[in-house]
């Protein structure tokens, strides 16, 4: 389904000048998208294969998936493991979490599913950046987070539910909870104290981390060396053309260690400096490979995105490689929306053709269109069928048990 230029056994000619040279390769944005559709696995209908396995595959290559609490469809952490494979299944999420164990939350730019193969990189959050995460919790004390991790110490894994014998207290910000134990249980699992267990829904089941994961030691912090790698490596393999702003979407104090490391790379070769149609003096990077293997992508596959999807979240990245401005408008007076609500980007080829404002009527069993936009300016009539058969897929996921 996928064509593309076959990889060189040998850099070209004029590659091998440009990296003696460190000068930009020039990059269309038309190709700088293409890129970055392979590095999401965007670019055929099921990268990951299916399965169980296809989850913790797709949670691997992509380094994160977030969670967000609007359910006017599905979670987007389901939303966006399902665009990427066609046969996925919530319990397959579940599994990685609960059983298998080889999946945790914690905070990325947002909160979000992770794999435990990266633990050494959060675990050095959790023992340096966690006082910075809690700040919404600053009237949590020593002696309400003992009590709950002594709790459940005692009577094992335990949700907010489980604790009724709270005097509540004042909400410290929109997103808290009046109960004290709820901050306690917070505060301690982004010092990594708890882990959650288990997820039904948005109910959250604690348990202490060690032996959630039956660990005698918790693996080594990486060093912020490793953190600065680690960031950059994760960059290239999902977003494929690269700027410090991208590599550090949310961790901007790192930039300055993630451009050594850059500036490193392409001193060896390993990196090339790319400039980019339209970008004006932002500064990209590609790997030599990624620039000479530039995939096609498959004309005929349509996404449907969540507004959370990576692809799309990054909102000035989106506009300067697809020339589409994504609006979220869950939070705009209804008056002033120009998409809706909780507009669905939708992704034709390797254009955004579309953005849908939807909802899922569970009682009637069917997700209803309260808008449809066109991006696309030409080619409507040729596009429609194809969004609508995608439409009917989601509905399907959207709808089952």
């Amino acid at each position: 389904m996928i064509a593309s230029r076959a990889v060189a056994s040998q850099p070209t000619p004029k590659l091998r000048a440009a990296v003696r040279r460190g000068a930009p390769v020039a990059l269309a944005s038309s190709a700088a998208r293409r890129i970055w559709l392979r590095a999401q696995r965007l670019d055929e209908a099921s990268p990951f294969g299916g399965g169980p396995q296809a989850t913790l595959k797709a949670l691997e290559h992509l380094g994160y998936v977030q969670i967000d609490t609007i359910n006017v469809i599905e979670r987007c952490h389901h939303h966006i493991l399902f665009t990427r494979i066609p046969t996925y299944q919530r319990a397959d999420l579940h599994r990685a979490q609960t059983i298998d164990k080889s999946a945790f939350e914690y905070w990325t730019h947002a909160l979000a599913y992770v794999p435990v193969r990266d633990w050494p990189i959060y675990q050095r959050a959790m023992d340096r950046d966690w006082r910075r995460r809690t700040r919404w919790y600053q009237g949590v004390t020593p002696g309400e987070v003992r009590k709950v991790l002594k709790r459940i110490e005692r009577e094992g894994p335990l949700t907010i539910r489980d604790i009724d014998d709270d005097v509540l207290a004042e909400k410290e910000h929109l997103w808290a909870s009046r109960k004290p134990s709820k901050r306690a249980l917070q505060h301690a699992f982004f010092r990594g104290d708890l882990v959650i267990s288990e997820r039904r829904g948005m109910l959250k089941t604690y348990e202490l981390t060690d032996r959630h994961f039956g660990w005698d030691a918790r693996p080594r912090a990486a060093s912020e060396r490793e953190v600065a790698t680690h960031r950059l490596d994760w960059a290239l393999r999902a977003q494929g053309v690269v700027s410090l702003e991208s590599i550090c979407h949310g961790d901007a104090r790192r930039k300055t260690a993630v451009r050594r490391l850059i500036e490193a790379r392409v001193r060896r070769g390993a990196l090339l400096p790319a400039s980019i149609e339209g970008a004006g003096r932002q500064e990209h990077w590609v790997s030599p490979a990624a620039y000479e293997a530039l995939p096609d992508v498959a004309p005929d596959l349509v996404h449907i995105l969540s507004p959370f999807d990576p692809l799309i979240i990054q909102r000035k990245r989106l506009e300067l490689f697809f020339g589409y401005r994504h609006l979220f408008e869950a939070y705009v007076p209804r008056e002033k929306r120009v998409l809706g609500y909780f507009a669905l980007p939708v992704l034709a080829g390797e254009e955004i053709v579309a953005a849908i404002d939807v909802k899922t009527d569970r009682q009637q069993r069917k997700v209803r269109i309260n808008r449809f936009t066109w991006i696309a300016p030409s080619g409507r009539r040729a596009l429609k069928p194809r969004i609508e058969d995608a439409l009917a897929r989601f509905e399907r996921f959207q709808l089952a048990a």
